[in-house]
């Protein structure tokens, strides 16, 4: 698993977008909002991304998996490796918070970007 893939994961949901936060954090973006935190810089890659109240419980009693700081009370979580979780199971990670995430905002952002809450 590399950056460029979870890159490719996160472009093909709409209306994604990416910047770079805090100096060397690529962040992954809906509606102008965070939905999955990398580190491209360092080795191993790392990143927090946000799950549901049972995922939460699962994957931060698996190791390498933390709550996320200062994002675990949203139920964030930090993998500090990202090849701790397969493509596949990153497709579903990745998508599940991209959901999470976008279906929090606005009517009038989500109608903008052409999210849809029953997705």
């Amino acid at each position: 698993m590399t950056i460029e893939d979870l890159q490719s994961i996160c472009k093909n949901l709409k209306g994604v977008t990416e910047d770079i936060k805090w100096g060397d954090h690529l962040c992954f973006n809906i509606g102008g909002k965070m939905f999955l935190v990398t580190t491209p810089d360092t080795v191993p890659h790392s990143a927090s991304f946000k799950v549901s109240d049972n995922d939460f419980e699962e994957l931060i009693q698996q190791p390498g998996f933390i709550p996320a700081p200062y994002l675990a009370r949203y139920k964030w979580v930090h993998v500090d490796d990202i090849n701790r979780i397969s493509k596949k199971q990153w497709s579903y990670y990745a998508e599940e918070s991209y959901h999470l995430i976008a279906s929090k905002l606005s009517s009038t952002i989500r109608k903008q970007i052409g999210f849809r809450v029953s997705q």
